[in-house]
């Protein structure tokens, strides 16, 4: 079915954490959080054709860039030639959807093709946060529930599905300069992603030398950047921000100053549950068919 938003007002958020696509993203999370624990990303790991499939998909999305240069205009923000990207993506989506999927499942291109087109930023604000990040992730999430990709996928979706989608937005946002969407300026933890830093500090959990003070250090950063998706993010603010760390991104400095990357991970998770997924701002873009359903989830049902 064509997937519509449910969330119209802020007392519909309930209506959200309580039903069954809300259980199953963020079971999709942290499933994901678990299988890369302790994992390099430069270390051996099973790369299906499916995975493969999806980064040939955002590389031929990054390709577009070349084709779609930014216009000549004066404001420092938002370069309306994204507008046209948005839109080759809009036209392209359902193809790029169908080439993913296999002949039983082409139907449900309508449900995931919302997913692709919503997970790269809005095309009239040329703005991105995590909200759209989320729909990228949802699309995932998806080709797991239709068995396109597979427990054996765990790894290669984050280590080079979601690695390939971030360098691509970077290139996207730098392209384009675009707006952080819902900026929390220093007080956020950053501009536009999220996710990176949940999977990233699950990745340094437990690791012999590299501790969350760390991330502070642009000699470890720069070492370390290839292995860890964490430092790969703190490497691209720093190349991207100018003054003292503790001033541009004061949230990831009180990170720094954490014992540990468990604690630095399970915290983590409690602030996406709390600033992306329970933000009205955020929820209220988001679209429900039936492979991420409003209803309410088993958990919440009442025997009757």
């Amino acid at each position: 079915m064509e997937p519509k938003r449910e969330i119209v007002s802020p007392t519909d958020l309930t209506k959200w954490e309580k039903s069954q696509a809300y259980s199953d993203y963020l079971g999709f999370i942290l499933t994901l959080n678990d299988a890369v624990k302790g994992k390099s990303m430069t270390g051996d790991f099973h790369v299906s054709e499916a995975s493969k499939n999806l980064v040939a998909m955002l590389e031929t999305m990054d390709s577009w860039i070349g084709e779609i240069p930014a216009t000549d205009q004066p404001q420092r923000f938002g370069n309306k030639a994204f507008r046209t990207w948005c839109s080759k993506l809009e036209e392209n989506a359902d193809s790029l959807i169908q080439a993913l999927l296999p002949d039983k499942f082409k139907g449900a291109s309508i449900e995931l093709a919302a997913y692709l087109k919503d997970g790269f930023g809005n095309k009239t604000r040329i703005d991105y946060g995590t909200g759209h990040e989320a729909c990228f992730a949802t699309l995932l999430c998806c080709l797991f529930k239709l068995r396109v990709l597979d427990q054996s996928d765990y790894v290669a979706v984050v280590f080079k599905v979601f690695h390939r989608y971030l360098d691509l937005m970077r290139r996207l946002q730098q392209t384009y300069r675009m707006e952080p969407a819902g900026s929390q300026g220093v007080w956020g933890l950053d501009d536009f992603q999220f996710l990176p830093f949940i999977w990233g500090s699950s990745q340094l959990i437990g690791h012999p030398v590299l501790d969350p003070h760390h991330l502070t250090c642009e000699k470890s950063v720069k070492e370390h950047q290839l292995d860890f998706m964490f430092l790969d993010c703190i490497s691209f603010i720093n190349e991207m921000k100018t003054g003292p760390f503790a001033e541009h991104s004061n949230t990831l400095w009180g990170i720094s100053s954490v014992r540990t990357w468990d604690k630095v991970n399970s915290g983590l998770i409690k602030m996406y549950k709390a600033e992306v997924l329970s933000k009205f701002p955020v929820i209220q873009h988001f679209v429900f068919g039936t492979l991420m359903s409003i209803q309410e989830a088993e958990k919440f049902k009442k025997p009757l």
